[in-house]
C-alpha cells in the first residue's frame, strides 16, 4: 500500500489490518497562512485548495472511502460513523471495514482507539474542554467490552499550554490525579494534555496507552498550531480497517 510522504504512523501494537496515521502540514497546495496540507474546510482556506488536499489524501492513501469528517465542537458526543446521519460530534467509532474515521487538530489532542482484535476502531478530538466533558471516556464506552488500546497523537505540549486557575480547578474536581497535570506559571498554569488524557483513559479502563510527547506549538515545520498562529490549517488523524 502506498502511503503519503510526510506523515506519522502510530507506534502501537494494533493488528495489521488496522491502518492509521497523522498527516503533517508538509505537502499540499494551500497558500499562506495555511501553507501546505490543510485538510479543514472551516478555517477560511480556499475551498478548492482544501478539496485538492483531500483528493491527494484520498488517492495517495488509496483510502476505501472518503473520511468521515466531523463537525467538531469541543464536546463529548460520539457517533457510530457507519449509521449516523449527523456529524456534529467530537469522536466516531465503527465496527465496519472500509469506514475511514478522522479528526482534525491543530493543538488539541487526537486520540485513536482499537480493540485487541482489531474489530472496532475509534477516533476522538480532545482539547481541554472535550477532556473535561468526558469525550475519551465516552469513546471507550462506545466501543463496548473488551481490551482497548489508545494512541495519543501530536498536541500542544505541557511547556506551551497556559490555562487559567479555573481550568485547573475544574479538572481537579472532575478527574482523579489531575493535580499532576498542572505546573504553576506565574498567575497561570501549564497544562499537560497528555497526562490528562491518560488519566481519563485510565478512568475508562483503558490501560494500554501509547504515543504522546509531540508538541505542535514548538514544531512549526511539521505541525499547525492554533495557539502559535490563530489563522492556520489543521492536520488529520485517520484510522480504518480492511477486510482480512
Amino acid at each position: 500500500m502506498f502511503f503519503l510522504e510526510n506523515h506519522l504512523t502510530p507506534d502501537w501494537p494494533a493488528p495489521n489490518h488496522v491502518l492509521a496515521l497523522v498527516t503533517t502540514r508538509l505537502g499540499g497546495v494551500s497558500a499562506a497562512p495555511y501553507s501546505g496540507f490543510n485538510l479543514a474546510g472551516h478555517v477560511a482556506d480556499h475551498p478548492a485548495d482544501v478539496a485538492e488536499n483531500r483528493r491527494l489524501l484520498r488517492e495517495g492513501l488509496r483510502l476505501p472511502a472518503e473520511p468521515v469528517w466531523l463537525d467538531q465542537v469541543h464536546g463529548s458526543e460520539v457517533i457510530d460513523a457507519a449509521v449516523a446521519e449527523f456529524r456534529l460530534a467530537d469522536a466516531s467509532h465503527t465496527g465496519q471495514a472500509g469506514v475511514v474515521l478522522a479528526v482534525l487538530t491543530a493543538d488539541c489532542l487526537p486520540v485513536l482507539f482499537c480493540d485487541s482484535a482489531g474489530t472496532r476502531i475509534a477516533a476522538a478530538h480532545a482539547g481541554w474542554k472535550g477532556l473535561l466533558a468526558g469525550v475519551l471516556q465516552n469513546t471507550a464506552r462506545a466501543m463496548g467490552k473488551g481490551e482497548i488500546m489508545a494512541w495519543l497523537g501530536p498536541a500542544i505540549g505541557p511547556g506551551a499550554f497556559c490555562v487559567g486557575g479555573e481550568v485547573r480547578e475544574a479538572f481537579v474536581q472532575r478527574l482523579a490525579g489531575a493535580e499532576a497535570a498542572f505546573q504553576p506559571h506565574g498567575r497561570q498554569w501549564l497544562a499537560d494534555l497528555y497526562t490528562l488524557a491518560r488519566l481519563a483513559l485510565l478512568e475508562a479502563g483503558v490501560e494500554r496507552v501509547y504515543g504522546g510527547g509531540l508538541c505542535t506549538w514548538s514544531d512549526a515545520a511539521r505541525f499547525y498550531s492554533y495557539r502559535r498562529e490563530p489563522v492556520t490549517g489543521r492536520m488529520a488523524s485517520l484510522i480504518w480497517r480492511i477486510d482480512l
